[in-house]
């Protein structure tokens, strides 16, 4: 499925807050159970925000963006609906460690979700995996090369979905400018996700700002993953582009797209 929508998902996005309950957030939590330095060990913490009374809740994993250079974590107001279970991730950044090292931060943490949130009421057959630029990218990488999660014994397959917002799906920029490339010559390597595209798995909803105002041509870039991912056989794969919004703005009328997703997915498996 491909998409375009107006600014009228804001409008559900002010619904879905309204009915938000209360969230009990507990901080700093390590997702590493050795770190080898002070920088690791600083950086390499997650979040957690848990609705009151939490039992079977879907998960929701958030990747901050910043270009893998700057950010922080978060745990991004739109998704605390108090219907769900949501893990806002920090990790390391360039040019401190590299882009395999950063990939594998967010593998890291995905995996403490899976050995950890039911002690929070999280349902580990309902983890989703999202994120922000950076983050997208992050989202698509762990999602889509099973390496990274194998290393901490958990098949990447068994995410519940996979939602990109505006990631890079060929080799990330920052990458490419330790290579001495520059932003706007593409290349697609073993870092790239569409190197790691499969028809096996998980949901994705790719989603992309408005191809006029996008970075980058990321537009683009997203509709040619998504291309290629239906064309090797993906049964579920679902491409947004958001009218009138540009890289850093088409966050927000993402989130109720992302809830959305969600929920649909969690109906359809209770039936």
């Amino acid at each position: 499925m491909f998409g375009k929508l107006l600014s009228v998902v804001l409008l559900a996005g002010s619904v879905l807050l309204a009915s938000a309950g209360e969230m009990r957030v507990e901080k700093g939590i390590g997702y590493r159970s050795a770190v080898t330095d002070d920088y690791a060990g600083k950086m390499c913490v997650l979040d957690v925000a848990v609705p009151e009374q939490a039992a079977g809740c879907p998960v929701i994993v958030w990747f901050h963006g910043g270009g893998l250079t700057s950010g922080s974590r978060e745990l991004p107001q739109a998704l605390l609906n108090g219907k769900n279970i949501v893990v806002g991730v920090e990790y390391r950044l360039s040019p401190k460690v590299s882009t395999e090292q950063i990939v594998d931060d967010a593998a890291a943490a995905v995996a403490w979700t899976f050995n950890n949130i039911s002690k929070y009421g999280g349902d580990t057959t309902a983890i989703y995996v999202a994120g922000h630029s950076a983050g997208g990218y992050l989202t698509s990488m762990i999602g889509l090369d099973k390496s990274y999660l194998e290393k901490y014994g958990i098949d990447a397959d068994r995410i519940a979905g996979l939602i990109p917002f505006s990631g890079q799906a060929i080799t990330h920029f920052e990458t490419r400018r330790q290579q001495g490339l520059d932003a706007l010559q593409p290349t697609i390597d073993k870092s790239a996700p569409l190197y790691h595209v499969r028809k096996d798995c998980a949901p994705m909803l790719i989603i992309s700002g408005d191809r006029e105002l996008e970075l980058y041509g990321r537009y683009e870039e997203q509709a040619y993953f998504w291309r290629m991912l239906k064309l090797v056989g993906h049964p579920d794969v679902t491409l947004y582009e958001l009218d009138g919004y540009d890289h850093g703005g088409m966050a927000q009328p993402g989130f109720p797209l992302l809830l959305k997703f969600v929920a649909d997915h969690e109906k359809n498996e209770a039936k």
